[in-house]
């Protein structure tokens, strides 16, 4: 659409990642070595890669500089398990789960795209929240989108924590139905970022800024209805989902047919968006929402649990190294984006989950004692 060439950058590569591990390994290079400066981001993805976490001890210090969209997610079930009660609040089906060794010779199976980021924080969450625990009561495990759903046809594997288009394909091809969309998990939830190198942000700051304005003007121009038709004839292209564009309209359009006997969605609110939702910007990166990946990275013992002692002194000391708010604000600002729609407060808020549970980036301390299951 030319946003990026309008603000001058006139030479960016969109380069489209085999998948996560490959994104993290090459943002490990850098583009320099072959590899890339940064791209889109399951949280807090940036902040491990900056600590070394998930790059073999090799620190890479990266900034956070925007959200990209929020929702577009969802717990996918196999047909197998229709009528069993596998829907957003599962208590009724806990011991259903957890007594699948017994029935059927192995534990319940369950999948997400990346260990320790969204997608798997999300189906960690739901589980627990309905009394199963993803660490002893399931097997949990790391799979491609494509080796899932084949599992799924087949019977070896029973639920998926996955992206659009796949809740879609999912129902539509008859492979199961959909238990939860996240966005009745967590209305407005953060999902996705954009990172960088902080090396390549620090050595190119007006360039940084220039990417951001193109981005803020590309969020808007998706988040109007009129625009959805064209999204989705560019993200189905081959250079990006490479799918039909038939599959790509129904979640754009905030349309999801849940199966499994479930009232579907027709609510453009439901589904993805870029910009602005009920509670407050989209694209805006709330340092509390950081705070919140990491400490549902402390609940399921990927981070010591030290980094929310204090009151998460140690977890807010890198937010505050990797989340660059004040350049996103910045760019706003320079960009003409009206103040109304400029947070003034790096924190959302008190945030409220579907099982009555809420955060607090003030206490994330309590937040983790209200949980029943965790590894800490």
């Amino acid at each position: 659409k030319g946003f990026f060439a309008k603000y001058g950058m006139t030479n960016v590569e969109v380069s489209k990642q085999a998948n996560w591990a490959s994104a993290r390994d090459n943002v490990t290079i850098g583009s320099s070595g072959g590899g890339i400066d940064g791209g889109q981001w399951q949280m807090p993805m940036p902040h491990l890669i900056s600590e070394g976490i998930i790059t073999n001890g090799q620190k890479v210090p990266m900034y956070v500089l925007a959200q990209l969209n929020t929702q577009g997610n969802g717990i996918a079930i196999a047909g197998t398990h229709q009528g069993k009660g596998l829907q957003l609040d599962i208590s009724n089906a806990a011991d259903y789960i957890k007594g699948f060794q017994a029935s059927q010779g192995r534990k319940f199976k369950a999948a997400h795209t990346f260990p320790n980021v969204n997608q798997d924080f999300w189906i960690r969450y739901w589980f627990a929240a309905g009394g199963v625990n993803p660490d002893t009561d399931i097997d949990l495990l790391a799979v491609p989108p494509a080796e899932t759903v084949q599992g799924m046809r087949n019977g070896s594997m029973d639920a998926f924590s996955t992206g659009d288009p796949w809740p879609y394909r999912i129902v539509s091809d008859g492979i199961g139905h959909m238990a939860a969309l996240t966005h009745q998990m967590w209305k407005f939830h953060p999902e996705e970022y954009l990172a960088i190198r902080a090396d390549w942000v620090d050595q190119n700051p007006r360039a940084t800024k220039a990417l951001l304005k193109g981005l803020m003007e590309a969020q808007q121009w998706c988040d109007r209805p009129e625009n959805r038709a064209e999204l989705v004839q560019i993200c189905a292209g081959r250079n990006y989902f490479n799918i039909p564009a038939s599959v790509l309209t129904p979640p754009y359009e905030g349309k999801y047919e849940m199966g499994d006997g479930k009232q579907a969605f027709n609510d453009i609110k439901a589904g993805p968006l870029y910009w602005k939702d009920d509670i407050g910007s989209v694209s805006y990166p709330y340092k509390s929402h950081d705070l919140w990946f990491i400490t549902e990275s402390v609940r399921w013992g990927f981070l010591p649990q030290d980094y929310i002692s204090n009151n998460g002194a140690k977890a807010k000391e890198l937010i505050n190294k990797v989340n660059r708010e004040d350049i996103w604000k910045e760019a706003a600002k320079e960009a003409g984006v009206p103040d109304t729609d400029i947070p003034t407060s790096t924190s959302r808020g008190v945030e409220e989950f579907f099982d009555g549970i809420k955060f607090d980036a003030e206490k994330p301390e309590e937040y983790l004692k209200s949980l029943q299951i965790k590894k800490v």
